[in-house]
């Protein structure tokens, strides 16, 4: 199993671009994945020694990949087309992802759409709410951030997020937010509005799937719950 934070064994002959057409980029850490994509270090600074650099100061690649580009800016050996490369990956993602989802029925692919709001959330510092609003087939229509809140917690609107299905002819919806805790556990606030905006929708006909909720690396669906 690869070691994220770790190189792998490297006798100074084979380079990681080397290794990845060798063996495949699952063999690759994430030291050695990062260093591929910034091709180059500075003087004093392999890129390798840069990489596992970046990788313990932001706390990892998902932390790395989402971290503002002030912070990036302020980094020796990363200018401005390296941090573009960065921000370039991490979007490349979200679009695989969010194609991927676009072409799938959203409740018969569960990992897919969850993978998916993983992403959208990633990196955030306030709490957000967040819509996925499925057409009569569960595919997706789009997928909206409606509210913004502090650190502890976003104000909710049922009226708007029945507003906007009405306006996209929505049948169904997963609602899903973050919790920048890191604690995917749903509150007893987040089952509150859960039921509220449920009986919202259900006045014009329109379904709540489920109601996911972000944490750091992990999600909780209130439906697998047996909360909604």
């Amino acid at each position: 199993m690869q070691k994220n934070n770790t190189p792998a064994p490297w006798d100074g002959q084979e380079l990681p671009r080397e290794r990845l057409l060798k063996y495949g980029p699952g063999a690759l850490s994430d030291i050695e994945l990062i260093a591929i994509l910034l091709r180059t270090g500075y003087q004093g600074m392999p890129v390798l020694e840069l990489s596992s650099s970046l990788l313990e100061q932001f706390g990892g690649l998902d932390a790395l990949l989402n971290a503002d580009h002030r912070q990036l800016r302020s980094v020796k050996g990363l200018g401005q087309a390296k941090i573009a490369q960065l921000a370039a990956i991490l979007e490349m993602c979200r679009r695989v992802l969010k194609r991927r989802v676009d072409r799938s029925n959203a409740i018969t692919s569960p990992d897919r759409v969850r993978h998916y709001l993983q992403l959208h959330f990633q990196g955030l510092e306030r709490e957000v709410f967040a819509c996925l609003f499925l057409d009569t087939r569960h595919r997706v229509l789009s997928l909206e951030t409606l509210f913004q809140g502090t650190i502890d917690s976003a104000a909710v609107y049922p009226r708007e997020i029945v507003k906007r299905a009405l306006e996209l002819n929505a049948s169904a919806v997963i609602l899903a937010h973050n919790h920048p805790s890191g604690d995917p556990e749903p509150s007893q606030a987040d089952i509150r509005i859960t039921q509220t905006i449920i009986d919202a929708l259900g006045l014009v006909d329109i379904r709540v799937l489920d109601h996911m909720i972000i944490g750091a690396g992990d999600t909780v669906s209130l439906v697998e719950r047996g909360i909604i």
